[in-house]
C-alpha cells in the first residue's frame, strides 16, 4: 500500500521508522501524486506553508488516519469526505494516566502547603484517599485510564460523560447529571474534547457548583473552560486551584494572567504525547483494515466530532 506521511517534516525521523517497523508492507512517502496514495497519515500542521489541506485530490485514499488524539482541527475540513480515524495510543493513554494521578495525588496530599519556612505545620493531615472524592469529565479511553489509576490509589471516583456509558468499577452519570458530578468533585478532572457542545461547558455557574477549595486539573481542550470566569471563580476558592495543561492559544502568551496568578500552575500541553513506539502499531492495523475493507478502529463520528 502507498501512504502520504501528512505531517511537519521534523516529526518524520520519529515516525517514518516506527511506521515501517509495525507496517513492513507499507510504502510511505512524503510527497506524490495525491490521486496515487492509499491512505494518509495526517497530523495538523501540513502543508507548512500555512495553507488547510485539500484532501478533494486523494480519491484512491481509504483512510486518513490521524497521529494524534484530537481531531477538531481536522474534522470541519469540509474536503474531507474519506474515513478519519483518531488516534487511541495506548503509550498517550498511561501517559496521561500517570499526569492525572500526580497532579491530583499532589492536590490530595496538599503537598504546596509545607513552605519550607521553619514553620511546623503539624495540623495538615491528609484523608485517606477514599475519602477525597474525583469527578473526571470525558469517560473516552483516557477517562476510563484514569479512572483505573486514581481507583487503584484508593479514590472515589466519579465519571461524566453525555451518554452515561458504564465503566466497571466507577460510577458514571449521563449528560443530564453534570451539576451532580461537580458538585461532589474535590478534585475535578477535564479530559473532554473539543466539540460545540463542550466549548465554554465550564462556565462562571457551574464552577460554583464546586466544593470550596476544590482542585481543577484540564488535560483536555483548553476551550472547555471559560477563563474569565476561572479567574473570578478562583477568587472564591471555587476551585481552590487549577491545574491547566491546554490552553485556548498555544504557547500560552507571556502576558496571560494565568502564569502569575498564585492559584494557578500552568504546565506546557505536556499532560500526554502521542509515541511512535506505541502509535505505529495502531496506525498500522487500521491501514491494513482499510486494504482488506474491514471496520476501522477509532473512526471518527463528524456529527460528534470525535
Amino acid at each position: 500500500m502507498k501512504v502520504l506521511f501528512a505531517a511537519r517534516a521534523a516529526l518524520w525521523d520519529s515516525w517514518a521508522p516506527a511506521l515501517r517497523r509495525a507496517c513492513p508492507e507499507m510504502d510511505l512517502h512524503r510527497e506524490g501524486d495525491p490521486a496515487s496514495f492509499d491512505a494518509l497519515i495526517y497530523a495538523p500542521g501540513f502543508p507548512e506553508n500555512g495553507e488547510v489541506l485539500d484532501f478533494t485530490p486523494f480519491s484512491r485514499a481509504r483512510i486518513v488516519q490521524s497521529l494524534w488524539a484530537g481531531v477538531e482541527q481536522i474534522v470541519t475540513n469540509p474536503t474531507l469526505t474519506q474515513p478519519l480515524c483518531r488516534m487511541v495510543d495506548p503509550g498517550l493513554a498511561r501517559g496521561m494516566a500517570e499526569y492525572c494521578a500526580g497532579w491530583a495525588m499532589r492536590a490530595h496530599l496538599r503537598m504546596d502547603s509545607f513552605a519550607q519556612d521553619g514553620q511546623w505545620r503539624h495540623e495538615i493531615v491528609p484523608p485517606l484517599a477514599e475519602q477525597r472524592p474525583v469527578t473526571i469529565l470525558g469517560m473516552g479511553e483516557l477517562g476510563r485510564a484514569c479512572a483505573g489509576a486514581l481507583t487503584a490509589l484508593g479514590f472515589r471516583v466519579t465519571g461524566w460523560s453525555q451518554s452515561g456509558r458504564p465503566v466497571p468499577g466507577v460510577e458514571v452519570l449521563p449528560g443530564a447529571a453534570l451539576n451532580q458530578a461537580l458538585g461532589r468533585a474535590e478534585i475535578l478532572i477535564c479530559l473532554l474534547p473539543d466539540t460545540p457542545q463542550t466549548r465554554n461547558l465550564l462556565d462562571a455557574e457551574r464552577l460554583a457548583l464546586l466544593p470550596k477549595g476544590a482542585t481543577l486539573i484540564n488535560a483536555g481542550r483548553g476551550s472547555l473552560i471559560d477563563d474569565d470566569a476561572l479567574l473570578a471563580a478562583l477568587e472564591r476558592d471555587r476551585p481552590g486551584h487549577a491545574v491547566l495543561d491546554v490552553f485556548r492559544h498555544e504557547p500560552l502568551p507571556a502576558e496571560h494572567p494565568f502564569w502569575a496568578h498564585p492559584r494557578v500552575t500552568v504546565t506546557p500541553h505536556i499532560a500526554a504525547a502521542t509515541r511512535p513506539e506505541t502509535a505505529a502499531a495502531i496506525a498500522a492495523e487500521n491501514l491494513r483494515r482499510a486494504m482488506r475493507d474491514e471496520p476501522l478502529l477509532y473512526l471518527v463520528d463528524r456529527e460528534r466530532g470525535y
